[in-house]
């Protein structure tokens, strides 16, 4: 059932991903209709797979944010069966069905803790991409605790408090990018902004720059230098949220 609800929910997030990356079509129409011109129509065409990557991209990292904290609440899930008298099978089961933070390979998981298995072994995998990666740091406690007979509670407690302070360490960082992004986003507009003051002012700059040599030159020097620009400065904000 998690595994047909995981599908469920990919497959939602896809058709929404398709949905937004046709969103830049009315803008090449209306672009194509006032400039009377095809290229808005082909440049809007050619905008749409880079639309999707971004779209993607963006997804992937929500999701992969999402699993973050499904483990964070697993682990205390885990501690507070443990900690009740619970055996770490059954703790762990009973954690997995209450939080969900296994995403598809929860049935293995689930089967292992509760017929004897390699529950390490089967964690790990859990791990491996598109599971949450920090399932790995859960196995690892579970094989410690296994072996050399450290305390489960204890390190899964201590493992929950260090993904918290990670996560907070991101969220921090992000606030403090916030306006390094808002930079990059007023960059990006300034073009449009100067066509639509071109235009009040009856200067007709999409006629200039579809339909004239020159225009036609400045279009493209302006897209790449734009495309160039806007790759450095986003290039640095990620450099930072990375580092």
């Amino acid at each position: 059932m998690a595994r047909n609800a995981s599908v469920v929910r990919a497959r939602a997030g896809e058709l929404l991903i398709r949905r937004r990356e046709w969103a830049c079509a009315p803008v090449a129409v209306a672009l194509a209709v006032l400039g009377e011109s095809w290229l808005p129509l082909i440049a809007g065409a050619a905008a749409v797979p880079l639309v999707r990557r971004w779209l993607r991209g963006r997804a992937g990292r929500a999701a992969y944010e999402r699993s973050d904290e499904a483990v964070v609440a697993l682990c205390g899930a885990v501690v507070g069966e443990l900690r009740a008298g619970r055996e770490p099978g059954q703790a762990l089961i009973r954690a997995v069905r209450e939080t969900r933070g296994l995403g598809p390979a929860e049935s293995a998981v689930l089967a292992a803790a509760r017929f004897g298995g390699d529950v390490p072994a089967a964690l790990h995998r859990a791990s491996l991409p598109p599971g949450p990666a920090s399932l790995a740091g859960v196995a690892a406690c579970w094989r410690v605790s296994v072996d050399g007979g450290a305390g489960l509670a204890a390190g899964l407690d201590r493992l929950e408090g260090a993904l918290r302070a990670e996560r907070r360490r991101r969220e921090e960082l992000r606030a403090r990018l916030a306006g390094a992004w808002s930079t990059v986003v007023v960059l990006a507009l300034l073009p449009l902004a100067g066509l639509g003051m071109g235009a009040a002012l009856g200067a007709e700059p999409l006629r200039v720059l579809l339909h004239t040599p020159a225009g036609l030159f400045c279009l493209a020097a302006g897209l790449v230098l734009e495309a160039v620009g806007l790759g450095w400065a986003g290039w640095i904000v990620r450099a930072g949220d990375e580092g």
